[in-house]
């Protein structure tokens, strides 16, 4: 594995404020990875710190082997569209797109060209009079169009309507297969983009909550359903991470499930059913997850009642 980003032990401090706290992870080159996490769980502060907008704390961060402050060679390479991207007053969608070129060595210009078609945009308006979702698809077509080595797009589909962000992902898909670089994209809308994704990076208060490829995460998890007394017979001793009652029945979401505990399951006349990304990841850090269903353990994981 060739590693693009590589995190060690990085923390960010704002006096008495932890906002990443002793993390270490890689991101793998050449490859699409979701920084993913809830609102206020530090996935701005790292990457700023990445990009080297921010300075440690303490920690090290080296992206192609070499670390990103000050560091013109690196930087170059890198592409970062925020969602608070901001432009001169006097910038016009024209301005944004003929400047591109002296940050980005492999700018495609036929391609922003294309872009601009496709999110139907006025290349002479100015930014400033742009719509959000407007300026979203600037930013998109920017980071898309760049085509740098390393691409990280934070929450870059706001303001964008289903067929914009639609846009978004099928050219995304569409360019990453012919032009191969590493693409972080930092989100919310995990079930919107998990097709997108081969490597899920889940940052929760500040700590990593998960660093998994995605296809090895899901498979590993799974809903467990039917009458409350067998389904809690099976779970017993299992990774449960959370409950959803409904009268007389149960259905419990499972981590580290096995094919032999699939077919043990439905051996004991239980339906077995999969779990997406958004579940999982919302299980995993709504602050119950990770629990194993044992006296042991000493809590319970979550668990909803559901009324009709």
């Amino acid at each position: 594995m060739t590693t693009a980003v590589e995190v060690t032990g990085l923390t960010k401090r704002y006096r008495s404020l932890t906002a990443v706290g002793d993390v270490t992870f890689r991101i793998r080159e050449h490859a699409i990875t979701g920084l993913l996490g809830r609102n206020g769980a530090g996935k701005t502060t790292l990457m700023r710190l990445i990009t080297g907008q921010e300075f440690a704390t303490r920690g090290e961060i080296r992206l192609f082997g070499e670390p990103p402050v000050e560091n013109a060679r690196v930087l170059s390479r890198t592409c970062f569209i925020s969602e608070s991207q901001r432009y001169p007053d006097d910038f016009r969608v024209k301005h944004v797109l003929a400047s591109a070129p002296r940050f980005f060595a492999q700018w495609d210009a036929d391609f922003a060209d294309e872009l601009v078609t496709a999110f139907r945009l006025n290349r002479r308006q100015l930014v400033k009079k742009l719509s959000r979702g407007q300026r979203s698809a600037v930013g998109v077509i920017v980071g898309l169009a760049s085509r740098a080595p390393l691409t990280i797009f934070d929450e870059p589909y706001l303001g964008l309507d289903a067929v914009a962000r639609q846009i978004f992902y099928d050219r995304l898909l569409a360019d990453y297969s012919e032009h191969p670089r590493t693409v972080i994209i930092s989100t919310h809308l995990i079930d919107e983009i998990a097709h997108l994704l081969e490597y899920a990076v889940v940052i929760d208060d500040g700590r990593i909550a998960i660093d998994s490829p995605v296809e090895s995460l899901t498979a590993a998890a799974a809903t467990i359903a039917g009458t409350a007394e067998s389904v809690e017979r099976f779970v017993a001793g299992r990774t449960v991470v959370h409950r959803a009652r409904l009268g007389g029945l149960l259905s419990a979401t499972l981590d580290g499930v096995t094919d032999a505990d699939r077919a043990a399951a439905r051996d004991a006349g239980l339906e077995v059913g999969p779990v997406s990304l958004q579940e999982l990841i919302v299980r995993r850090t709504s602050g119950d997850a990770n629990t194993p269903d044992s006296a042991a353990a000493g809590a319970a994981p979550e668990t909803t009642e559901v009324t009709r």
